[in-house]
């Protein structure tokens, strides 16, 4: 039990660590686009909203492909193992939740970043 607790929170760490390594990619691409729409105009808070939903879209996407994945899994599991259930839906939901919970903290690091960008400084970049 202890081996799969471990394992789950590795799991957990990689992909939190997978979610902001690509916004903070993507911000740190873009930082020259946010700066344009920020000196026309665009708030920090319009960008954030902007790199939370990019972030926003990766974590649905994720979820149905995780979800999908594990109701497939488990029903493989349940007819090789008969003591194991197909389908958990407390144990199913609780991880999808914890890890959209992991996966927003994740892309509000770069968000914020993101809604920070000097427009003045970003057009220099270029």
């Amino acid at each position: 039990m202890v081996l799969t607790l471990v394992f789950a929170a590795i799991a957990v760490a990689l992909a939190v660590i997978g979610v902001y390594g690509v916004l903070a990619w993507t911000v740190a691409r873009r930082t020259g686009e946010i700066g344009v729409r920020m000196a026309l105009g665009a708030r920090g808070t319009d960008v954030l909203r902007m790199v939370m939903k990019q972030g926003a879209r990766m974590i649905a996407a994720g979820l149905v492909l995780g979800v999908a994945g594990a109701l497939a899994l488990g029903r493989v599991l349940a007819a090789r193992i008969p003591e194991v259930a197909a389908v958990d839906p407390l144990v199913l939901a609780a991880a999808a939740l914890v890890l959209t919970a992991a996966a927003v903290a994740a892309s509000w690091i770069p968000a914020r970043r993101a809604a920070r960008v000097d427009p003045l400084q970003a057009l220099r970049q270029d």
